[in-house]
């Protein structure tokens, strides 16, 4: 079976997901992550590395590289989609997005890029964000419009011919890594332990948002290393002492081994029972 993962920038991945894509690499599926940008209004935000001129003069080519050992500590392939970040705006009122970057590229740009990248990996399963963006960034909300968009288009014999043979995504799941209900699990744990977690003020600032349905659960306790060799390789993002790293991963694999994530789409043909709770994401995709 195959599964494809579409992200809007390098690391998302990694934090995102990953002990899934490498659990399904492990057992002989094809697994690959599609990058919607290269990442280039990033900042470096490893304290660490923050004063490191070569870094801050090459981020781009750091980033890539980074991203290829991403991949190479999960076990899957990669592909760029070859657009361009829009950056974090901030501030009050927000200022206007740069000219030419993913958030502003319309269907007519972006879907025959993304229509391709289907029909030639052909994936059974989809992962990627919510309408939320999983957070509002607007090229994580830019991502998640296109990969929904683009199903229909995919599956049309009539459109774009040129872009390779027809072919229909049985499964989209939202990415739910970051809801309220596992940190606080984690949290309370660490405490009852005697641990400082240090994510009080995560859960304080957390938004509703956080609180979306959860439609399946996979073990990927066995591949921490895998997911946390991810995470290591962004190196410029990742703070190794950071928020990733605060729980014990004993304590996580005993309290939360699961990724979760939400069903947004299924095809006509795939069998699910109504409210029972998913161990594979291709569950009910005939064979």
């Amino acid at each position: 079976m195959r599964l494809l993962a579409v992200h809007a920038h390098p690391d998302d991945e990694a934090s995102k997901g990953a002990g899934t894509l490498a659990k399904y690499a492990a057992e002989g599926h094809q697994v690959r992550v599609l990058t919607c940008t290269g990442g280039e209004r990033g900042d470096v935000l490893n304290p660490r590395l923050k004063d490191d001129q070569f870094i801050v003069d090459n981020l781009i080519k750091v980033r890539k590289s980074e991203m290829a050992s991403a991949v190479h500590a999960l076990g899957i392939s990669h592909r760029w989609l070859g657009f361009v970040d829009s950056g974090l705006p901030s501030g009050d009122p927000l200022p206007p997005l740069p000219e030419g970057c993913f958030a502003l590229q319309g269907e007519e740009v972006v879907l025959p890029a993304m229509v391709a990248e289907l029909r030639e990996f052909r994936p059974h399963v989809v992962t990627t964000y919510n309408e939320q963006g999983g957070y509002p960034h607007p090229d994580h909300i830019q991502t998640h419009k296109m990969t929904m968009a683009a199903l229909a288009p995919a599956a049309d014999p009539t459109y774009r011919t040129d872009l390779g043979e027809p072919w229909q995504v049985q499964k989209v799941y939202y990415d739910v890594s970051f809801a309220k209900p596992r940190i606080a699990a984690l949290h309370e744990e660490m405490l009852r332990r005697g641990i400082d977690s240090g994510l009080a003020q995560w859960l304080q600032t957390r938004p509703d948002r956080a609180l979306r349905r959860v439609d399946a659960r996979i073990d990927v306790h066995e591949y921490f290393p895998q997911r946390d060799g991810a995470l290591r390789a962004h190196a410029t993002q990742i703070d190794p002492d950071g928020f990733f790293f605060m729980v014990p991963r004993e304590l996580e694999a005993e309290v939360w081994p699961w990724e979760e994530f939400e069903l947004a789409y299924t095809a006509p043909g795939v069998q699910r029972r109504d409210g029972e709770m998913e161990d594979c994401l291709f569950a009910g995709i005939p064979r």
